[in-house]
């Protein structure tokens, strides 16, 4: 079935490649095919490691390191080909091991005729060894491997291999190649992230990706001085090779927390939360909290990537000083799932059937869209009536959360003894205080003394004032 869909669609997915094509008719060439080279084309990344240390400690660890290797993807993407009779084998793997598929080593997907360079991911010689695309989406880069090396600058010298500068690897479209995913049957767009950034202001201001995932700046341009390799040029800006995202969870399984780290911050820099409370509230009113969520740091949509399996979403709790809970929304249950959000920020996509599915692959519609775009505000109101004998203070404590999958995913092709972590991008806390506290302008409680003595601390000013003028005329 899914080859007789193929044949018939091959028109429609070229037309939806030529239109997703921007600005690259300098570099613009041929792609290179499956099975094209060899894998002995290609320079083992320990090669590059000799002169090129602090870049490969920056890549070590990171998620294009372990593109192929991530188990998350090895256990999904054998679900998929089984799912497609094959279809998608070459097609995931153009980008989780590009090496792997230009040298025809992949499929069967299970990896069993791959070399050991192939499953080294998104590795040195072969981002270096792209020499242009044929526009952006689903891969379609030429890769010309050899003694040249391409690059971000025109004046490069090296004693090892012949250096050149293209353009394109200062573009935005470099990375679109693969961080734009277009369903190779029916035209659905399953990752926009290029597309919604090419959309965005970050775009007309110029912004690319390099500026935020190449350097320390994390959600902003911010130079990194240094070399790129031992006897290289001092430069103004070296990119940095770590590119993190937001995926806090495949790194710690290789031993790179350093790299989960760093996805930490960067979640907490893509968002802001503010939230709206009564400063007072009586028992029986019907309560509402308003918390508006901004899109404040990335300049693509969040979540992103596959987005139909990212879990972004609000939590919130209502307590009494007690300790007795009022109000609940966005917890997780025993089992990791989330109980009662207002609303998961992510897209939902739809089988042929209409029917709400986590496999892209089998997805031809999308049925919801949640996701946030950049510089994009949404806003959430939760409600609940105040019962009676309440024990005041009331606390609001909201926490903006992500996690990479949800735990029933994980809990089937991973099994149960692995957690996704849940990620706090923001929080905030509020009080709502007892009607017959006094509440300042700044909505704090006044004391008892501030209330009972109006005009002392006046009164002792005045004093410290009288005293200091003493002592200086005695002077």
């Amino acid at each position: 079935m899914w080859g007789t869909i193929l044949k018939g669609s091959l028109l429609f997915v070229a037309a939806m490649l030529l239109l997703s094509m921007t600005g690259c008719s300098a570099y613009a060439t041929e792609a290179t095919e499956f099975g094209e080279l060899s894998s002995d084309d290609f320079t083992y990344e320990s090669r590059c490691r000799q002169c090129h240390a602090i870049i490969y400690s920056d890549w070590e660890g990171t998620m294009h390191f372990n593109a192929y290797l991530d188990p998350f993807y090895l256990e999904e993407v054998k679900v998929a080909s089984e799912d497609t009779d094959g279809l998608v084998d070459e097609f995931c793997s153009r980008c989780h091991t590009p090496i792997g598929v230009v040298s025809g080593e992949i499929p069967p997907i299970d990896g069993s005729e791959m070399s050991d360079i192939a499953k080294l991911g998104v590795q040195c010689d072969f981002c270096h060894v792209v020499s242009g695309s044929n526009g952006t989406g689903n891969a379609p880069f030429t890769v010309t491997p050899g003694n040249t090396k391409w690059g971000p600058f025109d004046d490069s010298r090296s004693a090892y291999h012949d250096s050149e500068y293209l353009e394109l690897y200062t573009q935005s479209e470099y990375c679109g190649m693969c961080h734009l995913v277009i369903h190779p049957v029916n035209g659905l767009v399953i990752d926009d992230t290029y597309t919604s950034w090419q959309e965005s202001q970050y775009a007309e201001d110029e912004v690319v990706c390099q500026d935020c995932h190449m350097t320390d700046g994390i959600t902003e341009f911010e130079a990194n001085p240094g070399r790129a390799g031992s006897g290289a040029p001092k430069r103004e800006h070296i990119s940095s090779h770590d590119i993190v995202g937001a995926n806090a969870f495949i790194p710690p399984m290789f031993g790179a927390s350093s790299v989960a780290d760093m996805a930490v911050e960067r979640l907490q820099r893509a968002a802001t939360l503010e939230i709206s409370t009564p400063e007072i509230a009586s028992a029986g009113e019907e309560v509402m909290i308003e918390a508006a969520i901004t899109n404040s740091g990335a300049g693509h949509n969040i979540p992103t990537g596959v987005s139909e399996i990212r879990q972004m979403w609000l939590e919130v709790v209502v307590t009494d000083s007690e300790g007795n809970e009022i109000y609940n929304a966005g917890t997780l249950d025993a089992d990791g799932n989330i109980e009662e959000a207002k609303i998961i920020y992510n897209n939902v996509l739809g089988d042929s059937n209409g029917s709400a599915t986590d496999s892209f692959w089998l997805a031809d519609r999308v049925l919801e869209d949640n996701r946030i775009g950049p510089k994009e505000t949404v806003t959430e109101e939760h409600t609940f009536t105040l019962p009676d004998n309440v024990a005041y203070p009331l606390t609001v404590e909201t926490s903006l959360n992500y996690r990479s999958a949800p735990q029933y995913m994980i809990d089937h092709l991973m099994g149960e003894d692995t957690e996704v972590p849940v990620i706090s991008m923001n929080k905030e806390l509020a009080i709502i205080y007892d009607p017959s506290t006094p509440i300042d302008e700044r909505g704090q409680p006044r004391s008892s003394e501030s209330t009972s003595t109006p005009g002392f601390s006046v009164f002792i000013a005045l004093a410290a004032l009288s005293i200091t003028m003493y002592i200086f005329k005695r002077k």
